[in-house]
């Protein structure tokens, strides 16, 4: 065999590696498909849903990776639906109901900030009768272990030190309307 052609067999059986190496920050659910219907367990219960945050996975975090923000957004409203910092490096991901404030259902030290509709934690989906509407599922990789903020801290304030920290992220978007 040749010099150049082991050299070519060497480099194509290091390429599989490589490529997954190169792998993307992902973020997927089992319950919500992109750009499909937000399932009517995790809507608003003033819409008749459930309002059950729902099941998130994320994978590939970049190097240096310290924490999770995870928010949720629904930018034909300009209305913020959720927003969780502080999820431990450990976290692959959240549990259904994680938006559920001292359910036990979000990691450790997970702070989630007041919605639009000034509760804390997950509020679903709710748009007035129309066209449907867009909602963003975003996770953050962040650089610090905490964000150091407390629970009762603003959300602009929140969104910039998530903004801040931010290594990478990876979105999810769904629709829902009535």
């Amino acid at each position: 065999m040749t010099m150049r052609r082991t050299l070519i067999l060497l480099c194509l059986a290091a390429f599989p590696i490589a490529a997954l190496a190169a792998q993307a920050f992902t973020l997927t659910s089992p319950t919500l498909t992109p750009n499909g219907g937000m399932p009517l367990v995790n809507v608003y219960t003033e819409c008749g849903g459930g309002n059950r945050s729902p099941q998130l996975m994320w994978r590939d975090p970049p190097s240096g990776t310290q924490s999770f923000a995870v928010t949720m957004y629904d930018p034909d409203a300009d209305f913020w639906h959720w927003i969780a910092f502080n999820i431990a490096i450990g976290a692959h991901g959240l549990n259904a109901d994680a938006g559920a404030p001292r359910s036990g259902n979000a990691p450790g030290d997970t702070v989630q900030l007041g919605n639009g509709f000034g509760n804390a934690g997950y509020s679903g989906p709710c748009p007035p009768p129309g066209k449907p509407h867009h909602y963003v599922i975003t996770v953050y990789a962040l650089d610090v272990p905490t964000l150091g903020l407390a629970a009762h801290v603003s959300r602009n304030d929140a969104l910039a030190a998530i903004k801040q920290h931010t290594l990478a992220k990876a979105t999810l978007t769904v629709t829902w309307g009535r």
